[in-house]
């Protein structure tokens, strides 16, 4: 099993039934239904929070105070004493928070003198982000992905190239988003919420205990009508991301777990992500490639990002990524796509983090394929594992993944699934279904001067905190530590997928490869 806890990921628990949602309109809907059922505790954090978003909004992005985020969780306050609500968002630098209209500094004016309990959370090393997303309702249910409640957040799966619901509260249109976001009951959401509140006595120094549930408010059921069960009585691991700051030890839950999945993979391997920049992924990636029996390999991801920085920096890097693996894709398995929308006349910002390893292996959450949330960055995943005899879940991430890609393409899910099944290729379905060329080639940029620089050095994009300490150290020398790390994580996976009980070798008996020398 890939779900190793204290390994690839912190628990392993129980969930009764489990959805995921495509967009965040299906988000901000089953949230809103979920959260109006609430009766001891709503627990959210994120990285960013904007309280005018409307979970709702009409064709004009507009709608009563009491759909916004903001209104709905103090009028849910006031109505309830009972009920503790509290939100923890990242206390975001400076220009980040400029660039999104001060978004944690609005929050906490709405908030004051609410009964909700507001906190900016600043408890990581310089330069790194609170970067985790979860929404947890009484520990009986909770939501955990890649997407943040924000005014430019919001799209539905159609993805229209006009869509006024898109208009943010000052008055721009921001453009067609993809998010994905799980959706889990029973015992893994009630470790969810531990996860929360730990998160919530580092900021603020105050431990809550759980939820005291009365036997009914136990008994009841928070799902939302209109979402669909996707999976029941599956087994859900939660990876983690978190520096070494302060004394707390590092955890790279989440990295491993991709690494164990990439070297696990029979068939294909399917990566929806904001970004795509790690060297120890690409390397990973670049060996499964290189065999004659590997996976089919295919990467989603956003043509540009948004932001000016991360178009700098992040764009930049994923073109070393995409050049490395074209290199290595000898048998013609590599396959990179940017969708847009209906017409061609948007590229859809893909912010989703998905990865779907043949029909064995759903993981959502908030962890991008870069250096940061390896090991920089606080980060939250979740992962539903099927064994070859669990048939009905391994049907349902089959499912899913048709969703996915159908979603892009205009087309039904069945559709794209005969499709796959008769082609034998996911990159076959996709080009023989998409006559609207809304899924095109990924292709490296060329990199100039500036671009090397920061694609040598990953600037904007630190390993760990070591990293982000030292970014103009030698190349030679950041190359070595990296094929070292990444040779020994290498070997950790492989030894994953065979169940040995070799142990990993600790940081200071890792040593360059002579290739890195």
């Amino acid at each position: 099993m890939l779900l190793q806890p204290g390994l690839t990921c912190w628990r392993v628990e129980q969930a009764d039934r489990v959805a995921f949602l495509l967009d965040n309109a299906t988000y901000f809907t089953a949230a809103k239904a979920v959260m109006a059922q609430a009766r001891r505790s709503i627990h959210l954090v994120g990285w960013a929070f904007e309280p005018l978003t409307q979970l709702e909004p009409d064709e004009r992005g507009e709608g009563p105070v009491e759909d916004t985020i903001g209104g709905f969780l103090k009028q849910l306050a006031k109505d309830r004493p009972e009920l503790d609500v509290r939100v923890l968002v990242w206390k975001s630098a400076l220009p980040i928070a400029a660039s999104q209209h001060f978004f944690p500094h609005r929050a906490r004016r709405c908030f004051h003198g609410s009964r909700v309990k507001f906190r900016l959370d600043a408890k990581v090393p310089f330069g790194a982000c609170h970067h985790q997303k979860i929404l947890v309702i009484d520990d009986k249910i909770a939501f955990c992905g890649g997407g943040d409640i924000g005014a430019d957040r919001f799209d539905t799966v159609r993805h229209r190239e006009a869509d006024g619901r898109r208009t943010m509260p000052w008055g721009k249109v921001h453009g067609p988003r993809h998010e994905v976001m799980a959706l889990i009951e029973g015992p893994a959401a009630a470790a969810l919420g531990e996860l929360v509140r730990r998160r919530w006595a580092r900021a603020d120094g105050e431990m809550l205990e759980p939820p005291a549930l009365s036997r009914a408010e136990a008994a009841a059921s928070y799902w939302p009508q209109h979402v669909a069960v996707d999976m029941t009585g599956v087994r859900v691991g939660i990876a983690r991301t978190e520096p070494r700051w302060h004394g707390q030890e590092e955890i790279r839950e989440s990295e491993r777990l991709h690494l164990a999945s990439i070297a696990s993979a029979k068939r294909l391997i399917y990566l929806e992500n904001q970004y795509v920049t790690s060297p120890i992924y690409a390397e990973a990636l670049a060996a499964r490639l290189a065999e004659p029996d590997g996976p089919e390999v295919v990467i989603v991801s956003t043509a540009r990002a948004p932001s000016w920085f991360d178009h700098l920096t992040m764009d930049r890097t994923r073109a070393s990524f995409l050049k490395q693996l074209k290199a290595a894709d000898r048998y013609g398995r590599f396959h990179a796509y940017r969708p847009y929308t209906r017409r061609g006349v948007e590229n859809i910002i893909v912010h989703s983090k998905v990865s779907i390893i043949d029909d064995h292996l759903l993981r959502a959450g908030s962890t991008n394929l870069n250096n940061r949330s390896a090991g920089f960055d606080t980060e939250c995943d979740v992962a539903v594992e099927a064994d070859a005899s669990d048939r009905p879940t391994r049907a349902a991430i089959h499912r899913f993944r048709a969703r996915l890609l159908a979603h892009y393409l205009g087309r039904r899910p069945e559709a794209f699934a005969e499709a796959h099944a008769r082609l034998g290729t996911l990159a076959g379905a996709i080009e023989s279904l998409d006559q609207d060329n809304r899924l095109r080639p990924l292709e490296p940029v060329p990199l100039g001067p500036l671009a090397r620089l920061i694609a040598a050095y990953h600037l904007g994009d630190p390993a760990d905190v070591s990293d982000a300490m030292r970014p103009w150290r030698r190349k030679a020398v950041i190359e070595a530590e990296r094929l070292a790390f990444t040779a020994d994580l290498r070997r950790q996976a492989l030894r994953l997928v065979a169940r040995t009980d070799e142990p990993f070798p600790p940081p200071s008996a890792r040593t360059p490869t002579a290739r890195a020398v």
